[in-house]
């Protein structure tokens, strides 16, 4: 569907087929039901064995189509040696925040490894800037497309608030997501690199990863 009214989604297509996307996966994440992160595509694909950890809002609805492995995640869950604690967000602001209805982030920890935020769809606010002060991450994940809503109400971080995390977590290493592939996006990858390197963000600090492309940290 589109979004904005301006062009059907999504603008790209996948750079592998949906099988490499899901060869070697061992569990999914489904932050929020909504169409941009679990599409009837994925819903048809995704085998109904498949360990799946989402809000506890959508786990009768994951059930009814058939998964069988449903976990709802309240504070923290730990799965095979990764501690996953839901966090707060803001998916808009007014009316448009509650059209937009609960969504999640997460804060990933394994033994050895860097801590990972994951931001999910939240504009900036107090509840993202109390985890990157509490929690102290090593990665955050932000989406960075600055997608608006309706009247134009923002839904997602835009460059000047994906800045502001740069500047909040100093010792962080800030990856972009979420851009050039949805109607509704204000932000590309060229304007926020662009925007970035403007406001003194070093290229090492702020990643915005190409379609397909993996990081390792």
């Amino acid at each position: 569907p589109s979004y904005a009214g301006r062009s059907a989604n999504p603008l790209v297509d996948l750079p592998c087929s949906p099988e490499e996307v899901l060869a070697g996966i061992e569990a999914t994440i489904i932050s929020h039901w909504h169409s941009d992160h679990f599409d009837p595509a994925a819903q048809a694909l995704l085998p109904r064995e498949m360990p799946l950890l989402c809000q506890p809002r959508d786990v009768a609805a994951l059930r009814a189509q058939g998964f069988r492995r449903v976990t709802p995640l309240r504070g923290t869950v730990t799965w095979r040696g990764i501690a996953i604690t839901r966090t707060a967000g803001r998916h808009g602001s007014g009316a448009v925040l509650a059209e937009m209805g609960p969504v999640s982030g997460f804060v990933l920890r394994a033994e050895g490894e860097p801590t990972v935020y994951w931001a999910g769809d939240t504009v900036w606010c107090s509840a993202v800037a109390r985890v990157l002060a509490e929690v102290q991450p090593d990665v955050v994940i932000t989406h960075s497309s600055g997608a608006v809503w309706g009247p134009g109400t923002p839904i997602v971080m835009d460059a000047a608030q994906t800045v502001a995390v740069c500047e909040a977590a100093p010792r962080a290493v800030v990856v972009a997501t979420h851009m050039d592939s949805l109607d509704h996006g204000t932000v590309s990858r060229q304007s926020l690199r662009a925007y970035a390197s403007a406001h003194g963000i070093a290229p090492g600090r702020l990643l915005i990863p190409a379609d397909g492309e993996t990081l390792s940290f």
